[in-house]
């Protein structure tokens, strides 16, 4: 089949689960977990095939462990289709009603996007995540994964797709894309496909969008921040920045580089050392970090790379204002958090640090869709459109407006016969 047909197929799937009852969409998300469940063998053989291939093809560490999809993964994907059937549907959500005039009423009323595009990484679980969410949103989604988890993406896609068709929802909602070729073709129909979302670094997104006339939701790097502010408590800023650091160090909310004012930093970097040390993290800093402890030197480059691995770049800065303009000019707009007990610092922090996710003495790692309670996400958008930060359910709908009237023209308020209103109301939308 190829990428126009699947794209068209598709598009009309999608004006068909745009209407679907929330009834329905709950009943095929309990059909796909259980039929992950039931056909976890399966899954766990394909990954393994995958798994073995890749190392033979000398991937990345990062990538594998990525690539990984045992049980374990399998049950947290499964608890996360459970927890999004407990979300409410956003799907004709009434977001504003205004009587314009006595007897006609306009309502903004949440509706889906319509056919989404994503492109996403190695991580099969990312699958599972961006099909229901696309699916309790009332969206048709076409999905590109990394060649390296082909067997894997295969086997999901193939259980999901038959899983839905079994409770009812239409044919041809769910493709899978499995070449570069596909993605190529796939930019080019933008009469059919109506956003694309793709996760990758920033060169990655950007030739996304200088290659298709389709909107892009944009999910590039993680390089994201903690900054240890003067005054801080070192114990606490010692285990938020190691858990940030270490907790999982092959996702995008994985802190990067550690910024620590110059107040504490005699006594906060020799403790992080200790404790970076026993987890076989390697340190690079900037010459005032060097002088404190011993690490290898941080060159301009270290300051813009997601390493997804066991690596930290340190500097050492003079007050907030240098750690906010360190983040702003080599963050990515992922997620940034400042360990500090000067509320005004915070405030300082929170409001001119430019990331769809700013925290206070809390680790990065906690910036997921599924910690955030919107069941899941399809990415970290770190555009400034619609949606920012994790995209679940909320970033997948967007909204048409209804207007309702009992027989009003335009030429009556043209002439000043009748006038507008616009009285805000507390309504939902309905025809009775």
């Amino acid at each position: 089949m190829s990428i126009k047909q699947m794209a068209s197929l598709a598009k009309q799937a999608s004006i068909k689960l745009a209407a679907a009852p929330t009834d329905l969409k709950n009943q095929a998300l309990r059909e796909i977990a259980r039929a992950l469940e039931a056909r976890q063998e399966e899954i766990v053989q394909a990954n393994a095939a995958d798994v073995a291939r890749s190392q033979a093809e000398n991937l990345a560490a990062p990538l594998l462990k990525r690539l990984n999809f045992d049980p374990s993964k399998i049950a947290e994907v499964i608890s996360g289709i459970n927890s999004l059937i407990q979300l409410p549907d956003p799907v004709g959500a009434t977001m504003a009603a205004t009587e314009l005039d006595q007897g006609l009423v306009l309502y903004q009323v949440n509706c889906p996007i319509g056919v989404i595009g994503v492109i996403f990484e190695s991580r099969p679980d990312a699958l599972v995540q961006i099909s229901t969410l696309s699916l309790k949103s009332g969206n048709a989604v076409l999905l590109k994964g990394g060649s390296e988890a082909k067997n894997t993406n295969k086997i999901l896609a193939e259980i999901i797709r038959e899983a839905t068709e079994k409770a009812g929802i239409p044919t041809g909602w769910i493709q899978l894309l499995e070449t570069r070729d596909d993605v190529r073709e796939m930019l080019k129909m933008d009469q059919y496909i109506d956003l694309i979302i793709p996760r990758g670094s920033n060169e990655f997104v950007r030739y996304i969008m200088d290659n298709s006339r389709i909107a892009v939701l944009g999910h590039a790097d993680g390089i994201c921040h903690c900054y240890v502010d003067a005054g801080a408590d070192l114990k606490l800023a010692l285990d938020i920045v190691v858990d940030a650091k270490t907790q999982y160090v092959a996702v995008c909310n994985a802190t990067e580089t550690l910024l620590v004012h110059q107040d504490v930093a005699p006594q906060y970097l020799p403790l992080l050392k200790e404790a970076m040390d026993r987890r076989k993290v390697e340190l690079v800093g900037c010459a005032e970090t060097r002088k404190i402890i011993e690490v290898g030197p941080a060159a301009e480059e270290d300051w813009k790379t997601e390493y997804l691995d066991y690596k930290l770049s340190i500097k050492v800065v003079n007050h907030i204002q240098e750690a906010i303009e360190h983040i702003n000019t080599y963050g990515s707009g992922h997620t940034d958090a400042i360990i500090s007990n000067s509320k005004e610092n915070v405030e300082t922090f929170m409001n001119l640090v430019d990331s769809g996710n700013v925290f206070w003495n809390c680790s990065t790692r906690f910036s997921d869709g599924f910690r955030y309670g919107l069941g899941a996400e399809v990415g970290i958008s770190t555009s400034k459109i619609h949606a920012r930060g994790p995209v679940g359910l909320e970033g997948l709908v967007i909204y048409k407006y209804k207007l309702v009237g009992q027989g009003q023209v335009v030429a009556d308020y043209a002439s000043k016969n009748k006038t507008f209103k616009h009285i805000k109301l507390d309504k939902k939308f309905g025809l009775d």
